[in-house]
C-alpha cells in the first residue's frame, strides 16, 4: 500500500485538533507544525505523534510548505485543525492507496463546511473543492496570503467526497477571521498597485452579497445562508475599505505621488 503523510499546521487549536487528528489515523505518518501555541495544542499532537516541531509563523503559504517539506512519504495529505476526513472519504483513500499504481499527481476533494449549526450547501460554499491529497515533489502551496491553494505539476482526479470543514465556533470568531484576513489581503494587493480602488470598495460588497445569496441560492440555507453571505459582502467591502486606508487615509499625499492608483 502507498504510503501518505498526513501534514497539519497548528496555532492555538486545542478544541478541534483531537478530532482532526484521529480522522487522519489511517495516514502512515503524522506532521503537526506549530506556531507557538501557548494552549495545550503541542500536548494534545504528541498523543498522536512524535514529528510535532514548533516555529514562528511565517505565514500561511510558507508554513504549510515547510510542513510537507519534512514529509518522509511521497505523497501527503494536508488537513487544517479545524477538518475532518469523513469516513467515505477516507474508506475511499484506502481503496485507491492500496494499489501499488496511481497515474494521479493530485486529488481534489469537496469541502463541506459547518456554519451556525447548519451544514452549507449553497451559496458558493459547496463543492467547495481543494486539492489536498497529492505529490509533494509535484505540488507546492501557492497563491496569495492568506487564500492558499496547491499548485499541480500533472492531472488531478476528483474524488467528490466531502472533508468536513467546521468552520467558526460562532459569530465573534468569523468576524475576528474577516478582521485578520482582510488585513493581510489588503497589504497583499498594496504591493501590486491597483487600481479602481473606491469603485471597487462601492460595489464588490453588495455584488458579492447579492452573488451569493441569489445566484448561487444562498436563501436555500434558511438564516445561516443569509448571515453567510451578508458576512461575504462584509468581508469583500472591509477588504477594499482596508485597502484604500493604506493608500489615501495614511500619508495621502506621499501614496498618491508614489502610485498610480485610481
Amino acid at each position: 500500500m502507498t504510503s501518505i503523510t498526513a501534514c497539519v499546521i497548528t496555532k492555538n487549536e486545542e478544541t478541534n485538533l483531537r478530532e482532526c487528528l484521529e480522522s487522519v489515523r489511517f495516514c502512515d505518518e503524522i506532521i503537526v507544525v506549530d506556531s507557538l501555541s501557548t494552549d495545550q495544542t503541542v500536548e494534545i499532537a504528541r498523543e498522536f505523534t512524535d514529528r510535532v516541531i514548533q516555529r514562528a509563523w511565517p505565514g500561511h503559504i510558507e508554513q504549510k510548505n515547510f510542513a510537507i517539506d519534512q514529509a518522509t512519504n511521497s505523497w501527503v495529505f494536508c488537513i487544517d485543525a479545524d477538518e475532518r476526513v469523513s469516513e467515505p472519504l477516507r474508506a475511499e483513500i484506502q481503496r485507491i492507496f492500496a494499489s501499488q499504481d496511481i497515474s494521479f499527481s493530485g486529488f481534489r476533494v469537496n469541502r463541506l463546511n459547518q456554519y451556525l449549526g447548519r451544514w452549507i450547501r449553497h451559496g458558493g460554499w459547496y463543492p467547495d473543492r481543494k486539492i489536498r491529497l497529492f505529490r509533494r515533489d509535484r505540488g507546492r502551496w501557492g497563491g496569495t496570503n492568506p487564500h492558499d491553494r496547491v499548485e499541480i505539476r500533472g492531472e488531478i482526479h476528483n474524488l467528490n467526497l466531502d472533508l468536513l470543514h467546521y468552520s467558526y465556533a460562532d459569530l465573534g470568531a468569523h468576524l475576528r477571521t474577516i478582521n485578520n484576513f482582510t488585513g493581510i489581503l489588503a497589504r497583499e494587493k498594496l504591493k501590486r498597485h491597483p487600481r479602481f480602488i473606491t469603485v471597487r470598495l462601492l460595489f464588490s460588497g453588495p455584488l458579492k452579497f447579492l452573488s451569493m445569496y441569489v445566484l448561487r441560492r444562498g436563501f436555500l440555507d434558511g438564516w445561516p445562508g443569509l448571515i453567510c453571505a451578508t458576512m461575504g459582502g462584509y468581508y469583500t467591502f472591509l477588504k477594499y475599505a482596508k485597502l484604500w486606508e493604506l493608500v489615501y487615509a495614511r500619508n495621502p499625499d506621499e501614496e498618491r505621488k508614489k502610485s498610480s492608483y485610481v
